[in-house]
């Protein structure tokens, strides 16, 4: 599963913003894309996702396994998103929302052993029930990569979901984010201004808008 992208500019009103830019994510594969804030480089991740503002103008091509997924929305184009914010959602448990992230037609009880198995993958064993908002920052971000990683997601966007945590902690959910994409054969493509989350090759959005 390939994640490419062909000729793909980004212009806000008159001005180009970002590219042309042509890249492809080999399966398990990381792309950092690198620039500072206001860069445009989230604005790239919204093309890829299918969330772009109408303010801004694409062109090129954005394809997954040679699939086109120009005019597709977003929720079928089976790409996995990490934030900043874990964005959970506050009123399910954390199974809930764990439970959410599962494709529909999976039942009640196999939903429920996924969840299980997923929980204790992450060492987070027994945590169905709890409240969302008395995890820590790494329970929460591990929490949020697998509801994603439930989806079954064909590639991975992330933007900049390191941010927010303190050095030791960002360290460890970091390799956790990369060593699950990696072991799922996910191609990713990661923004951030940060040199210590880039992985794999590099590209600065001053490289892109040249």
């Amino acid at each position: 599963m390939t994640l490419a992208l062909e000729a793909v500019t980004l212009h806000l009103g008159t001005r180009r913003l970002l590219g042309p830019l042509s890249l492809a994510v080999a399966p398990g594969e990381t792309v950092t894309v690198m620039g500072p804030s206001g860069s445009g480089k989230s604005t790239l991740l919204d093309a890829v996702a299918g969330t772009l503002s109408p303010a801004f103008r694409l062109s090129g091509r954005v394809t997954l396994d040679g699939r086109n997924l120009g005019g597709l929305p977003p929720e079928r184009r089976r790409l996995g998103l990490l934030f900043q914010d874990p964005m959970l959602f506050p009123h399910l448990s954390v199974g809930g929302n764990l439970a959410f992230g599962i494709p529909r037609g999976v039942g009640r009880r196999a939903r429920r052993a996924r969840v299980a198995a997923a929980l204790a993958e992450a060492d987070l064993d027994g945590l169905e029930d709890r409240d969302p908002a008395t995890l820590s920052g790494g329970q929460a971000a591990r929490v949020a990569l697998l509801r994603v990683l439930l989806a079954e997601p064909r590639a991975l966007l992330l933007d900049e979901p390191f941010s927010r945590l303190d050095a030791d902690l960002r360290a460890r959910v970091r390799a956790f984010v990369f060593d699950h994409a990696a072991a799922r054969g996910l191609p990713t493509v990661l923004v951030t201004h940060d040199p210590d989350d880039a992985r794999g090759r590099i590209l600065t959005v001053a490289e892109a808008g040249a």
